[in-house]
């Protein structure tokens, strides 16, 4: 072999080690079975260190470590929420990337691990029902960010023309019951969930001043206090996922309680900065990216139908969706 060919050789081994050295991280750090399981839990919700030590029963340095390994494998990454960060998966950018995340999350957790992430769940559904309760009787402190009047009319017609009438639809976090008025006029039965008893008394005044029949409301967390049984034609979450301890475990909720065919409207934050939103308002999570809430919804069995923006005049972002069960 001659001098030159061996140089060639060489260069076009670099750019081949080159090329495969993201694919050889990855399986790496998927190489781990503790990794794989921080992951599945990741795609249940973003979580901090010291919540992943809690729900891990492990030490702050040893989740760090698998952390960092992962984040270098660009499996996770980081966000901001207030003066916290938080984990969340990436998005897949691969083939293999999201056949290993579809993998993943098809398998069961232990039932110690299943336990422990249920009492973190408990812990933050917790902090946004007290936040409810405390400021029950203060209707104006969620508008300050997105008035109901905003985006009702584009909810309503994104619903309607996916599905303008049916049985029964379900309505989560329904706060003072104005869009459960629009249900009741729809769907020969109305169901609105809600954590905070202090809100279900309101929206309840607001059902018997309407004289409404077919609309019953059940106090307790969403989706365990829901049947188990999939019979809904239509869910509902009006600006309430990003008060929700698990944002894509919610999805996949709903998506499990949907007949076939059956739709689900979404009207939520785009992802913001504005911190004070956690303490003014209750939010868990500040706004949600357009990519993140597709992967969730695809992930549970979802079809995107159709989607809507409305911009705020306080420069906020709305995005109302909805998706069909296939």
């Amino acid at each position: 072999m001659s001098q030159r060919a061996e140089i060639l050789t060489d260069s076009e081994g670099d750019v081949v080690a080159a090329a495969m050295a993201p694919l050889a991280q990855l399986l790496k750090a998927a190489g781990d079975p503790l990794r794989l399981e921080i992951l599945r839990v990741l795609g249940q919700s973003s979580f901090g260190v010291l919540e992943l030590c809690d729900v891990f029963a492990m030490r702050q340095s040893g989740m760090s470590h698998h952390l960092k390994v992962l984040a270098q494998a660009d499996l996770v990454e980081t966000r901001r929420e207030g003066n916290s960060i938080f984990y969340r998966r990436r998005l897949p950018e691969s083939a293999l990337h999201s056949e290993l995340l579809d993998e993943i999350d098809d398998r069961q957790l232990s039932d110690d691990l299943q336990r422990r992430f249920a009492e973190a769940m408990a812990r933050r559904a917790e902090q946004s029902r007290a936040y409810f309760e405390r400021y029950a009787d203060d209707a104006e402190a969620e508008e300050l960010i997105a008035e109901f009047a905003q985006y009702a009319d584009i909810a309503k017609e994104l619903l309607h023309r996916a599905k303008p009438a049916g049985a029964l639809a379900v309505e989560i976090g329904p706060g003072e019951g104005e869009f459960l008025l629009e249900l009741a006029n729809r769907f020969d039965r109305v169901v609105g969930y809600d954590n905070a008893p202090a809100v279900l008394t309101r929206a309840q005044r607001r059902i018997d001043d309407a004289k409404l029949q077919n609309v019953s409301l059940i106090l307790g967390e969403w989706p365990a206090a829901a049947p188990d049984e999939a019979q809904a034609d239509a869910i509902v979450l009006n600006m309430v996922l990003h008060h929700l301890p698990s944002p894509a475990d919610s999805l996949r909720a709903a998506a499990w309680r949907l007949k076939r065919g059956g739709v689900l409207l979404v009207t939520e934050l785009c992802g913001h900065d504005q911190h004070w939103a956690h303490d003014a308002c209750g939010d868990l999570w500040l706004g949600f990216e357009e990519e993140e809430l597709l992967s969730w919804a695809k992930r549970a069995g979802l079809t995107q139908l159709e989607s809507q923006f409305v911009a705020q005049r306080n420069g906020f972002q709305v995005q109302v969706r909805t998706f069909e069960r296939a």
